[in-house]
């Protein structure tokens, strides 16, 4: 299904896309970034602050990082209050997504891994691989939110396409 080369590509995607948004939504206030825009999260702020603690606990699942401050979906959305300290751990955050990926196992990627799942309530069980393809998946669905709440404010962030990523394929 993927490979390690896959994840590593994937982790660098994610640092240059999230540099990219939070470059993007550094024009905006707080008050802006804040603002309830009607996205699943209402904000920008909340969105980013969603997506950091879920790819805290993605991680957690892993092995490869502590659970995050907050325990659930809904406290997730805020994770840090400040826009400063959610900034830096995103940062700081993606380089630990990014060292895990450096040195993903082939192994890593078989078996199954079960989880209780705090969308659903019950225990879960699925592949590693789809867990782990989910993470970037989850982590581009809510960069579109965010992409196009930054579009609403007339903020046009930069490029999101792939192939115009410098250094992110890892083949």
């Amino acid at each position: 299904m993927i490979s390690p080369s896959y994840v590593r590509t994937l982790a660098r995607y994610n640092s240059w896309q999230n540099t990219n948004l939070y470059g993007a939504s550094e024009s905006l206030s707080d008050a802006q970034r804040k603002e309830d825009r009607g996205a699943f999260f209402g904000s920008i702020h909340a969105t980013l602050n969603h997506l950091l603690w879920a790819d805290q606990t993605w991680m957690n699942r892993f092995g490869a990082a502590p659970p995050p401050g907050k325990r659930s979906i809904a406290e997730g959305v805020s994770l840090f209050e400040a826009w400063d300290e959610l900034r830096e751990e995103r940062r700081r955050f993606d380089r630990v997504i990014q060292d895990w990926a450096d040195n993903l196992e082939p192994s890593a990627l078989e078996g199954e891994l079960t989880w209780v799942s705090g969308a659903t309530g019950r225990e879960l069980t699925r592949p590693r691989a789809l867990l782990i393809a989910h993470l970037f998946n989850h982590q581009t669905h809510h960069r579109g939110q965010v992409h196009a709440l930054l579009t609403g404010f007339g903020i046009k962030p930069g490029m999101t396409d792939m192939p115009f990523g410098e250094n992110i394929y890892a083949g």
